[in-house]
């Protein structure tokens, strides 16, 4: 699953507010979810998200216009992958606000 939020923010000042606001990405997952973070390169923090017995890989790419969010979502959690998107875009536009 891949959501890409748009901003005007520049790439180093994206990145600037998703490392201040990093210790809130947990709040990205809806549900009572282990996420666990590690910044990967200056612009790309990948997650590696349990939740449900399930463990969800993912990433945020921050990009000079925008901000990716990519999550390889398993097969049992396929059906769920509306709901998911539609709990984290608010919150991920958050996160750069």
């Amino acid at each position: 699953m891949r959501l890409s939020v748009p901003h005007t923010l520049g790439r180093a000042e994206a990145v600037g507010r998703i490392r201040a606001r990093q210790h809130e990405i947990a709040d990205l997952v809806p549900g009572f979810a282990k996420v666990r973070t590690e910044w990967s390169g200056d612009d790309r923090l990948d997650l590696r998200v349990e939740v449900m017995g399930k463990t969800i890989h993912g990433a945020i790419e921050v990009a000079d216009a925008s901000v990716s969010f990519d999550f390889d979502i398993p097969a049992a959690l396929a059906f769920a992958e509306p709901m998911i998107r539609a709990a984290i875009e608010p919150r991920a536009q958050k996160l750069l606000a």
